[in-house]
């Protein structure tokens, strides 16, 4: 029998506050500067992408769209608005096209239907808009080595974060879009590749750089 009292508990409040922190700087640094764009946030934590993004010049009005209460206090300060509350179930009193840029980081692997998610929010935003997505790589070597182990591990953070409900290869993270009306201009890592995973990709031709890339990044 499976005592269910030790199951790992999707609970956000138990996080650590550095999860909630952090400027994704690779998402707003080549955005143009636009001191008229308007910016929206979801799942922004305490505020730090979209108050560098202020800071730089690349919008002039921001509002973020956060699950956890304690981090939405911490924002509140920082934006022109936070909407508390979890955007599968939000209603939102924007007009349609309202705003220039979408960011999302690591957030579409914790909803339950992001497919749906991402068809709201298409409509709230102008013709041409940018979006910024980011999420966990499933075909990181690391996850395949679990595998071949026989396990399937539960973590406060990464890959196998206990509140991801969603997995996606580089991939199906660009189908998902595209599925969704979205044009994807790229889908790239977060971050250079490590010297040993460079070798590894160079030895096999790039054919499998999926394996090495941690973090997958979407611009459209």
């Amino acid at each position: 029998m499976i005592d269910m009292s030790e199951a790992p508990k999707a609970d956000y409040s138990a996080k650590n506050e550095k999860y909630f922190s952090g400027a994704r700087r690779l998402f707003i640094d080549d955005l143009p500067i636009n001191s008229d764009a308007r910016l929206l946030e979801i799942g922004c934590g305490n505020e730090d992408t979209a108050a560098y993004a202020l800071a730089e010049r690349k919008c002039g009005w921001c509002c973020g769209v956060e699950l956890c209460e304690r981090a939405a206090e911490a924002a509140k300060s920082r934006l022109n608005r936070v909407i508390v509350g979890n955007v599968e179930t939000l209603e939102f009193d924007f007009a349609e096209g309202f705003f220039d840029i979408l960011i999302m980081s690591e957030v579409l692997e914790h909803l339950v239907d992001p497919w749906m998610a991402l068809r709201r929010l298409r409509r709230l935003m102008k013709r041409g808009a940018v979006v910024c997505s980011g999420s966990p790589n499933v075909c990181h070597h690391s996850v395949m080595r679990t595998l071949l182990a026989g396990q399937w591990r539960y973590e406060d953070k990464g890959i196998f974060d206990v509140t991801h409900l969603r997995w996606f290869s580089p991939a199906t993270y660009r189908g998902m879009f595209e599925s969704c009306g979205f044009r994807v201009d790229t889908v790239r890592p977060a971050a250079p590749l490590r010297f040993k995973a460079r070798t590894l990709n160079a030895l096999t031709l790039g054919r499998f750089q999926y394996f090495f890339r941690f973090l997958d990044v979407f611009n459209g």
